[in-house]
């Protein structure tokens, strides 16, 4: 049987997602491409190599034997990738990055900038994606780097200090829950919200949210938190963002905001690699930078 890297990548991907849909999203396949994919694979070995269900997938021991060899060859393949990278002289490095929403939007540019124009001939690959998928992509070698919060778990990970972010409530300025300083989430799920289209901060939200046995009463999903902010200060809905945008926003838009009371809603975001990975020059002098830039 024959099996490429892609082969690997997405079904390691598929595994840690429990889903073919998420494990295509993962390494950038379509639906279609990847359950083709995956049919091949079983076909070329004989085997059933994934339970396929209404709630997901389930690994058969074939399966979990695939798993197994696969992060091993894909862990090899990035440490070969890092060795040869020590040998390159004058070759163009890439580092690839996985963020939740808050990171790529409100702290990552500023951090990253400096440390790019001062190494010109990497690239930085960024994607955006919840702290718990960034977690299992980075212990899977899907990337280098992770941003993550504290609630996408540890185990395995190096980690260094980042940022802190905090989500508030934006409401109009003359909004009865103006003028408060601390919001229970549940309070809340009563008003109509301007929220982000998909995003992984958004699905956040309303996880949180199906906890409490709630959901999100969307009107209208924006861009970026500069929208939230715009049209919850026009009355359309309150939003939720990082504390850093609502306090940019109150600057030319009539907002005020509260913080959440719950403690998921204050989060550490941290820097993360594998604990077992030997990164590459590029990608270890990047973790330097943003751990450092913290302290600072």
């Amino acid at each position: 049987m024959r099996f490429d890297l892609t082969d690997l990548r997405l079904f390691v991907a598929v595994v840690d997602a429990g889903s073919i849909t998420h494990g295509a999203v993962e390494v950038g396949l379509s639906l279609p491409a990847a359950s083709e994919r995956l049919r091949a694979m079983e076909a070329a070995g004989e085997v059933v190599l994934l339970h396929r269900g209404r709630r997901g997938v389930a690994l058969t021991e074939a399966g979990e034997a695939l798993a197994h060899h696969a992060r091993t060859i894909l862990y090899q393949m990035a440490q070969m990738r890092g060795e040869l990278g020590r040998h390159a002289k004058g070759l163009r490095a890439n580092v690839r990055i996985l963020a939740n929403t808050a990171a790529i939007s409100e702290f990552l540019p500023a951090r990253l900038s400096s440390w790019m124009t001062a190494h010109p001939q990497v690239d930085v690959e960024l994607k955006e994606r919840q702290s718990s998928d960034i977690a299992r992509s980075i212990l899977a070698g899907f990337a280098e780097i992770g941003v993550l919060s504290n609630a996408g778990g540890a185990e395995g990970l190096t980690l260094g200090a980042f940022a802190v972010d905090r989500l508030v409530v934006v409401v109009p300025a003359d909004h009865d829950l103006a003028g408060q300083r601390l919001l229970r989430f549940a309070d809340l799920l009563d008003y109509h919200f301007v929220g982000l289209m998909d995003g992984a901060l958004q699905k956040h939200i309303e996880m949180q949210a199906a906890r409490l046995g709630g959901r999100i009463k969307l009107r209208v999903a924006v861009r970026d938190f500069e929208g939230v902010c715009r049209m919850a200060g026009e009355g359309v809905g309150i939003g939720i963002v990082p504390e850093t945008a609502a306090r940019r926003a109150k600057r030319t838009a009539r907002v005020e905001f509260a913080r959440i009371s719950e403690t998921w809603a204050t989060r550490q975001l941290s820097v993360c690699a594998r604990s077992d990975a030997e990164l590459t020059p590029a990608a270890q002098s990047l973790f330097d930078h943003l751990t450092s830039s913290r302290r600072a």
